[in-house]
């Protein structure tokens, strides 16, 4: 058993520490990528309760975001079309069993909102449009109703952000879409001098035939892509187990067999 034992390790301290940080390194990332499907999952529950509370209407006062943040709110207001932006490189909504590509590039339209009754705006992210891959600023047609109208969505800090290298903040040009990569809420009310709400508003899907897509997808996309993330990594684990084990092994039956035993 001491000859075994020292075959297998105190001959190979080498191999036996690089096995045993491969088999760490691999056991994190593993249990890292099983976190992330668990907090998505409680995420996901999270948002579904609290949809489930009654509903808020945003014309019936200022709402905090600590108040309004994930429930369901219906609004009374005209849309300022001028004011809008398209926030570049999104992916399209792809929801469960949705048909489409989820690598399929677009924008999501986030519009301003006046609401009725108020001197207030909210900032309204009413859907994903696909873009024109050959000319960005030629934006996809999107038909937006001039009359005041009732919508309805969830409330929600910001629609997401995506990478973006240094400060693209810039001058705005009256004369050419604002295409922008992120949405910042604080400095457009800046920019505009009004009093908004302190969030934007996701848009549901109502039938509505406006040019954009807002079938979105839960927020439990991508949970088994982290169980397949987390398998791989503990079969990695498995393998360097493995390959230390048998390596070792085959080296102390060669000794043996060296040594006549």
């Amino acid at each position: 058993m001491n000859n075994f034992f020292t075959a297998l390790i105190a001959k190979r301290i080498v191999a036996t520490v690089s096995a045993l940080l491969v088999i760490a390194i691999a056991c994190g990332a593993g249990y890292w990528q099983l976190s992330r499907a668990n907090t998505k999952i409680a995420l996901a529950a999270n948002l579904l309760a609290r949809q489930q509370m009654p509903i808020l209407n945003a014309n019936t006062g200022a709402w905090t975001f600590t108040e309004a943040a994930e429930r369901r709110m219906i609004a009374r207001g005209r849309y300022i079309p001028d004011a809008a932006i398209w926030l570049d490189n999104r992916p399209r909504p792809l929801p469960v069993g949705g048909a489409g590509s989820p690598a399929q590039a677009g924008f999501y339209l986030m519009m301003p909102f006046r609401l009725e009754g108020l001197d207030e705006v909210l900032w309204v992210n009413r859907g994903w449009a696909p873009r024109n891959q050959e000319n960005r600023e030629s934006l996809p047609p999107v038909k937006t109703p001039a009359n005041t109208i009732n919508i309805e969505g969830i409330v929600f800090a910001h629609p997401g952000k995506v990478f973006a290298l240094g400060d693209v903040k810039g001058l705005v040009d009256a004369s050419k879409p604002r295409i922008e990569q992120n949405f910042d809420l604080e400095g457009n009310g800046k920019l505009h001098s009004w009093t908004q709400s302190p969030f934007i508003l996701r848009e549901n899907d109502a039938g509505i035939e406006d040019g954009l897509l807002r079938k979105w997808a839960p927020l439990t996309t991508g949970v088994d892509r982290h169980y397949a993330y987390a398998f791989q990594w503990f079969a990695l684990a498995v393998c360097g187990f493995l390959f230390w084990f048998i390596s070792g092994l085959r080296q102390y039956r060669r000794q043996g067999v060296t040594n006549g035993d």
